[in-house]
Parts: C-alpha cells; sequence; structure tokens
C-alpha cells in the first residue's frame, strides 16, 4: 500500500465489472473513495457481489444515484481524481428506439459531469471509452490516431463521450486534464455475463448451450480486468492530457481459437449453437500498444489462458454469474 500518494477520488459505475475492481484498488492504495452508481447493493444483487469488499471499508463511501440526477458539487467537493467509468453498455442493445437510454447516458451524463468538474477545478478526469469506437480492426492494429468508424449505435456513444471530454480539455483555460481510455474486451472476475468468456464459462458450468454469432472467426484482442486497472491508475498520475490510449491485452484470438482455451482451462467442451452474426460486431479487434507504453508505461502481464482460469476458480467460487447492467 502506498499512502504517500493517495488522493480522493470518485468512481462513476463503481458497482460495475471494471468499476468495482478500480474502486477495490484504490482503497488498496489508501485512497478515500466515493463511488457512485444508479445500482444499489441493498436491492441489486450484482452490485451487492461486486461492492462487497469495499462496503466493509471506512474509506469507501456509496452513494445510489444516476450520473445526471447526483447532486456532483457536493461529490466532487475535495476529489483530487474522478474515473467515469459509468455507461450503458453493449452494441446489441443500442440499436432502434433503445438509443435513447445511450444518448443518456453515455452523452447527456458525461457532459454533466464535464462540467461539473471543470466548475470545482478537478485536476483529472479519467474517462472510459471503447474499442468499438474504431469500428473494426483493418489491415493493421488500431492506432489512436486512426479514423473512428463505429459500426454501431453503442460505438457511436462511446465516440461522443470520450471527444467530449478531449474537447474540453483542449480548451485553452481548461481546468481539468483529461485521458480517454480505449478498452479492448475487458474479462476477468464479475465480468457482465452477456461477454463472450463469461458465457463460455456459464455454458461449462450449467450445460446449458452458449450462442456462438457468425462464423466464429471473429477476432478479438481480449484484456485481463488485472491489467486494465493499474492502466487506469497510471492514467490518474500521468501529464499527459486531451489524450485517448488504447488498453488492451497481449493476444488477439478468434472465438473459435477462445472456445478451445476455455476447453483447455476447464476440462470440458463448451457447449454452443451457431447463430447469425449481430449487426455491428467488427470482425476483428486489435490494438497497438505503442502510445500506452509511451504515456502510461503500460504492459499486459496476465495471458490469455492464465486470466481465463483466474475467471472460471472466480465462477466456480460463486456457483452463477449474475446478470449484469450499466459497467
Amino acid at each position: 500500500m502506498n499512502r504517500k500518494d493517495a488522493r480522493k477520488a470518485l468512481v462513476t459505475g463503481a458497482a460495475g465489472f471494471i468499476g468495482s475492481h478500480l474502486v477495490d484498488e484504490l482503497l488498496a492504495r489508501g485512497w478515500p473513495v466515493t463511488g457512485l452508481d444508479r445500482r444499489s447493493p441493498e436491492r441489486d444483487a450484482v452490485a451487492a457481489r461486486n461492492l462487497a469488499p469495499a462496503l466493509a471499508s471506512p474509506a469507501f463511501a456509496f452513494r445510489h444515484a444516476d450520473v445526471d440526477d447526483a447532486r456532483l458539487t457536493d461529490l466532487l467537493d475535495g476529489v483530487d481524481v474522478v474515473f467515469h467509468l459509468a455507461a450503458a453498455t453493449g452494441v446489441r442493445g443500442s440499436w432502434g428506439k433503445a438509443f435513447l437510454s445511450y444518448i443518456h447516458d453515455n452523452i447527456a451524463a458525461t457532459h454533466r459531469l464535464i462540467e461539473a468538474c471543470e466548475q470545482a477545478r478537478i485536476p483529472r478526469l479519467v474517462v472510459a471509452s471503447s474499442s468499438s469506437v474504431y469500428g473494426g480492426t483493418t489491415s493493421r492494429a488500431s492506432r489512436e490516431d486512426d479514423a473512428v468508424l463505429p459500426l454501431s449505435p453503442y460505438g457511436v456513444s462511446k465516440m461522443a463521450t470520450e471527444q467530449l471530454a478531449l474537447a474540453y480539455a483542449a480548451r485553452p483555460d481548461a481546468a481539468t486534464k483529461t485521458v480517454a481510455l480505449r478498452f479492448f474486451t475487458v474479462y476477468g472476475p464479475r465480468q457482465r455475463d452477456d461477454m463472450a468468456i463469461s458465457r463460455m464459462l456459464d455454458a461449462v458450468r450449467t450445460g446449458q448451450p452458449m450462442r456462438l454469432y457468425g462464423d466464429g472467426w471473429q477476432r478479438r484482442n481480449f484484456t485481463y480486468v488485472g491489467d486494465v486497472v493499474p492502466a487506469i491508475m497510471q492514467a490518474a498520475h500521468t501529464e499527459q492530457t486531451g489524450r485517448a490510449v488504447n488498453v488492451a491485452g497481449p493476444l488477439t484470438v478468434s472465438m473459435r481459437d477462445l472456445l478451445d482455451m476455455v476447453k483447455e482451462v476447464t476440462g470440458s467442451l463448451v457447449p454452443y449453437v451457431e447463430v447469425a452474426s449481430r449487426s455491428g460486431d467488427p470482425q476483428a479487434t486489435e490494438a497497438d500498444p505503442g502510445l500506452a507504453d509511451a504515456v502510461l508505461g503500460y504492459r499486459p502481464l496476465v495471458g490469455l489462458r492464465e486470466g481465463i482460469a483466474r475467471q472460471w476458480e472466480w465462477t466456480q467460487a460463486t456457483g452463477s454469474v449474475l446478470a449484469g447492467g450499466v459497467a
């Protein structure tokens, strides 16, 4: 624990997958933390499970509210760093009228938070973005200076999220230094149950077939949550501002390769049924890690097989993968 550099943090989306892991790490480093989430651990099983370690800490304060409704002036009092992870997630659910909730959760709420940070003169804001802003990887790994061409309304909303944050940071009189982190397919304990590795492990555990979308040769750059959290922490310390940075794991594999890897880890075939591909799913995602190394000193340490083994151990211990929501 390094209390020497401990500062006060606000984490939005604190009850989610990545948010709850970040809260645990901040508390372990001696940071006082306020966690904001519209899911209450008193009424939501996922929030209760994810926040159980934090709620036992006297340095953690939980606030049950939507980012767009919260009394941000009070929550930002004395805060040094805001970690903005609250978002509506998922490609499939973002089409049609459902996009209105993505506009609210990912764009309007982010705008309100950025304005509040500027007014409170918060020194540092770290914003969670997504590989979905690229739309997919083509001839080479995606770099931060590549064009952003999202393939889904979700991707559009995350593009707006990060561009809002970076636009504010680019102003000459900006009070808040901002970095946006483009996460590539994060997995690990507490992962949402609609994500591929969770669905595969739950299929092994229950014997109920999972859906394999498309031909199964779609490739993804998988990133273990235990690697993502240090990258977020480093983004809180860097002097860089107005930058988007890729955060990705060391390996890109196809869904069929992933099925084989899960079989190796669990000792069981993954039952699945093939179904049509989904609108908005890219054929491949892969990150160029150069800027993350240069700006954040980021180098992923957990290999995919090891990370799957850790998630499998957690899945067995918890007995089920509870339904996720806003992450």
